[in-house]
């Protein structure tokens, strides 16, 4: 299956103009063109899009996931220092993950705290959260 552009956006759920960037960025490459000029977008493209989506939504900068495309385009120059690089993303995903964590118990102490019946200004969440 191939796409013009505006399809790609609307499958992707993202403007052309992030394709675009996407492109001058290096994190997609430019597509193939019509005769008359259309840009033309396989499926591949899709689910590479898709990925860089999900890895924005996990927290990864746009430089991070061009160096981790590098392994998947088996570019030498972006693949260069990548143990060093996974290492590093690797300890701070286990930070994120025990602050999340310290969130989890903090929201479920105060879910404990909170009776259903009283209204939301009477809400000891909110109350423990302005104090602090």
């Amino acid at each position: 299956m191939s796409y013009r552009i505006s399809e790609f956006a609307d499958k992707c759920d993202v403007n052309k103009e992030t394709i675009r960037y996407y492109e001058r960025k290096g994190l997609i490459q430019e597509p193939a063109r019509t005769k008359s000029g259309y840009r033309i977008y396989s499926e591949d493209a899709v689910n590479r899009v898709g990925f860089i989506k999900r890895m924005q939504e996990l927290g990864f900068s746009l430089n991070e996931i061009h160096k981790l495309l590098g392994v998947v385009d088996k570019d030498e120059a972006r693949c260069a220092d990548m143990f060093e690089f996974v290492s590093k993303k690797a300890k701070e995903v286990q930070q994120q993950i025990k602050d999340l964590k310290r969130i989890e118990h903090m929201l479920k102490d105060l879910k404990e705290r909170c009776p259903n019946q009283k209204e939301l200004h009477e809400c000891p969440i909110i109350e423990t959260l302005i104090d602090k």
